[in-house]
């Protein structure tokens, strides 16, 4: 589902360190209403967040907050020449991937400026490591691509990709950054 990405903002007055855990099957409902909140541009059903859940836990976080969820996650491995189009179920994950997708993140706007994009990007650049992959691939979307363009994702030209681009709205580009051995740049 990735909205793609990120609604970041300005940071807020809030200084406490981002807080990631592993996302469970009772935050789908919390994290269906961010997303509907965050991203009302990029709809995706319900059954997209859960079966990203069920395909990859170890790629779908929730940024803890005092009342429940304040941000999410969803990430696998997967391919970077054909990324999944908006609200489309995945099936299963490829046999080969050559990336770690990273669908969707979004963040409540009391839950921006602790810097919980750059901690969230540091645990999947481990979980991309520890499944042999080398890079982080998102499909940025709107005015995103400036922000991750600073957070160092270049573009991806991947013709086949177009179509599907599409399918999130003109702007829509792929993006890439590598993890390396300590993993992304956090600044």
């Amino acid at each position: 589902m990735t909205p793609p990405l990120v609604a970041v903002t300005a940071p807020s007055s809030v200084t406490a360190p981002a807080a990631w855990r592993g996302m469970r099957a009772a935050d789908l409902s919390a994290v269906i209403a961010i997303a509907a909140r965050v991203h009302p541009d990029y709809p995706e059903d319900a059954a997209v967040f859960g079966e990203r859940l069920a395909l990859c836990p170890a790629g779908c976080l929730v940024l803890e907050g005092a009342g429940g969820p304040d941000g999410y996650v969803l990430s696998h491995p997967w391919r970077d020449d054909a990324p999944p189009a908006l609200n489309v179920a995945l099936g299963a994950l490829p046999a080969r991937p050559d990336c770690w997708y990273l669908h969707d993140i979004a963040l409540l706007p009391h839950a921006r400026g602790r810097n919980a994009p750059a901690a969230a990007l540091a645990m999947l650049a481990a979980r991309a490591r520890k499944a042999g992959l080398s890079r982080i691939v998102l499909v940025a979307t709107g005015s995103a691509g400036a922000y991750w363009h600073r957070a160092g994702f270049t573009a991806l030209d991947r013709p086949r990709a177009a179509a599907i681009l599409r399918s999130y709205d003109p702007a829509a580009r792929l993006m890439s950054r590598a993890v390396g051995p300590e993993g992304p740049r956090t600044d």
